[in-house]
């Protein structure tokens, strides 16, 4: 039998429901806790963790319970639930921080984040857009890449946090090989020996042929080219309009999205459950993966819900799928590191 995963569960911004979430998601796979196949550690404040634990009437810091803690205080000032908060946005880099130097120093295999707050990390002092930044800086890599997934489901982001008016010029040549590359390992990790990627066009229609657009035929149908030359099955440049709904019927393995929400948004439309009678949603599945850096990261798709935070009723999927993901991945990758 392989050695059991370590995955580090990162609490996010403990005044939202990542506390809640990692509670609940650790309980819920219990199972596999018990088996030996993964060793679970919430990495923030603790304090947090185990109200979190008393209100749910869940075990999270006995003999018996599914997860360790360590706690990355103490943290100057308050935290009140759902409250935006310096405090909340120290104690969210100071989580990420420790888990990725546990994952350098190989004391776990891959980090898993619950939500932060990305105004209470900028009160705090850290100025960063979001986790792929932040690990990007903690690993000193500048070229990491966001893959949303949900089921089949598979989205890699040519760029992301940035405005519109930025893009066109962050779609280069190497940036592109660089997506298709890292996302080309993910796929085979994940046990697909041929990946098959279809590559999103830029602009409408993929550009009409240059009426709408020059990028398309110009940088991404080229790269798209070298590809398919060097034997990948790599189509492109599609329609961003129709690309998703192929990519949902399994004629591809993963979608290539220029930009942040044209590959957001379809995958968060199929993950988030409605409740048809009153509008709210009820439940959330996907997960986003940050590739292309020396650490492995998967997190949740959803933010920190602060509306709903210290209630007792955040919905864990999304975090379980994350834990399983990030499972999978680790497998998938001693796999190929073990020599046949």
């Amino acid at each position: 039998m392989s050695a059991p995963i370590r995955l580090a569960l990162t609490m996010g911004d403990p005044a939202g429901i990542g506390p809640e979430i990692i509670a609940k998601a650790a309980h819920q796979i219990k199972g596999l806790v018990q088996a030996g196949r993964v060793e679970l550690l919430a990495v923030g404040s603790a304090q947090a963790l185990r109200q979190a634990g008393a209100q749910l009437q869940l075990d999270v810091d006995g003999a018996d319970a599914p997860l360790r803690v360590l706690d990355v205080g103490p943290v100057p000032g308050a935290l009140a639930a759902g409250e935006i908060s310096a405090a909340g946005g120290e104690w969210a880099y100071r989580a990420v921080a420790r888990a990725v130097q546990m994952v350098q120093a190989g004391q776990a295999d891959a980090i898993v984040t619950a939500p932060l707050c990305k105004e209470a990390l900028h009160m705090a002092g850290h100025l960063f857009e979001g986790h792929t930044e932040l690990l990007a800086h903690l690993t000193g890599m500048r070229d990491g890449v966001m893959m949303l997934a949900h089921g089949n489901m598979r989205v890699s982001h040519v760029s992301t946090h940035c405005p519109l008016s930025e893009v066109p010029g962050r779609l280069t040549p190497v940036r592109l090989r660089r997506v298709l590359d890292v996302t080309l390992d993910a796929l085979r990790a994940l046990g697909i020996e041929r990946p098959r990627i279809a590559v999103a066009g830029l602009n409408p229609h993929a550009g009409e042929g240059g009426i709408l657009g020059k990028e398309d035929g110009l940088v991404i149908a080229p790269i798209v080219q070298e590809y398919a030359t060097a034997g990948h099955d790599i189509t492109g440049p599609w329609p961003g309009d129709t690309v998703f709904i192929k990519l949902r019927a399994g004629q591809f393995d993963a979608v290539i999205a220029m930009f942040h929400d044209q590959g957001h948004i379809p995958v968060k439309l199929l993950g988030f459950s409605i409740d048809p009678a009153t509008g709210r949603w009820q439940a959330i599945s996907g997960v986003n993966v940050t590739l292309g850096l020396p650490i492995l990261r998967t997190s949740v798709d959803h933010g920190t819900a602060f509306d709903i935070a210290g209630q007792g009723i955040a919905n864990a999927d999304s975090m379980v799928d994350a834990t399983e993901y990030a499972m999978q991945l680790v497998e998938g990758l001693r796999k190929v590191a073990v020599p046949a």
